[in-house]
Order: structure tokens, then sequence, then C-alpha cells
């Protein structure tokens, strides 16, 4: 998949469209949240009949922050198939492999140079 493969685009975009759509919603479920629990003055760390707050808003949080880390990832790899250099390893140089790209749309670095980055 070079940066310019037919359908790299399409993919990378209908990967964006996905990760924006989750976090638009776990905004709007934390949002939610903190309206339903504004002013409560409930005692959810002992509540046995659901998840505390705490780890509802933690299970949210790290699922928006994961949604915006790839929206970043694949605008990144946008703005890399519009210069030319999607698809080229940022350490070697070389083509990454059509089967990472797949796998991994806005992976930068080929198998082995990503192994010895420890990615």
């Amino acid at each position: 998949m070079s940066g310019s493969e037919p359908g790299a685009r399409e993919r990378l975009e209908a990967r964006r469209a996905s990760a924006a759509e989750r976090l638009d919603a776990t905004s709007a479920m934390l949002t939610a949240l903190m309206r339903d629990r504004e002013g409560a003055n409930d005692d959810d760390e002992h509540d046995p009949d659901g998840a505390t707050l705490s780890t509802e808003w933690s299970r949210l949080t790290g699922l928006a922050d994961a949604a915006e880390s790839e929206v970043r990832q694949v605008d990144d790899a946008l703005a890399r198939l519009d210069v030319g250099t999607y698809g080229v390893c940022i350490d070697c140089g070389r083509p990454i492999p059509d089967a990472r790209l797949r796998a991994r749309p806005f992976a930068v670095r080929c198998v082995p140079c990503a192994e010895r980055a420890g990615r």
C-alpha cells in the first residue's frame, strides 16, 4: 500500500470517521455522567448496585483518550499521504509492507524498525 495506492485515503478517512464517532459518543457519555451526578451526595464508592463513579469516569476517559489518539494518528497519516511519504518507514526509508498498513494504517515504521524502536 504505497501512498499512491488507490483506496488508501478512503480507508484512512473511514478509520478517522469511526474514531471520531467513538470520541463523540464517549464525550457525550462523560458529559451525561457529570450532569447526572452534579450535586449528588451519594456514597457511590460503597454502592453495591453498580460501578462507582470513579470507575465509570476512568473507563470513559480511557476510551475517549484512545479515540482521540487514533484521530490524531490518522490525521498524521493523511498528511503523510498528501506529501507522498505515506507507507515509507521514517527510520530506514523502505516501504512499509501492505499487510502492516492494512492492520495499522497509521504505521510510520516497518516491522523491523518498529521492533528496534520498541513499538
